[in-house]
């Protein structure tokens, strides 16, 4: 059974009950890692979200795992091991996480923008060095 959080009070609608459970500026990140790239360890999802402090990135997954989002599986071996993936309840924000996704990309496009990750893309693509920090300005 999922233990839920203690909340100050009844929210006043349900858009508020929804942003307090996926409020966070992390949260929305692990739950895309966790819907595109299934089950992850710790250390997998910490380097996928560079630049979220370890504890943060625990007190989010935990955070989640209480909400009923995200499903904590922990194997008796030493050194520990812990799996994060999402719960049925969690999947059920497949559609809602995916249209952010798609409104980012066109938001980020009318902008003439892109993203870390695309960016790496396509260095990759043709052949350059990733770590090349002057490609951003170059290609502007």
């Amino acid at each position: 059974m999922t233990k839920l959080r203690n909340y100050d009070g009844a929210p006043g609608c349900s858009i508020e009950a929804a942003l307090h459970i996926m409020g966070g500026k992390w949260k929305g990140v692990i739950l895309y890692h966790l819907l595109l790239d299934g089950t992850h360890r710790f250390n997998e999802l910490q380097r996928r979200l560079t630049g979220v402090p370890p504890r943060l990135l625990i007190k989010q997954l935990r955070d989640m795992e209480e909400d009923g989002l995200v499903v904590r599986k922990v194997y008796p071996v030493v050194p520990p091991k812990v799996e994060y993936s999402l719960s049925d309840e969690g999947r059920s924000l497949e559609p809602f996480i995916l249209g952010l996704c798609g409104w980012g990309d066109a938001w980020l496009k009318r902008r003439g923008m892109t993203t870390a990750a695309q960016m790496r893309a396509d260095e990759e693509a043709a052949g350059l060095k990733s770590d090349a920090p002057f490609l951003a300005e170059e290609q502007g």
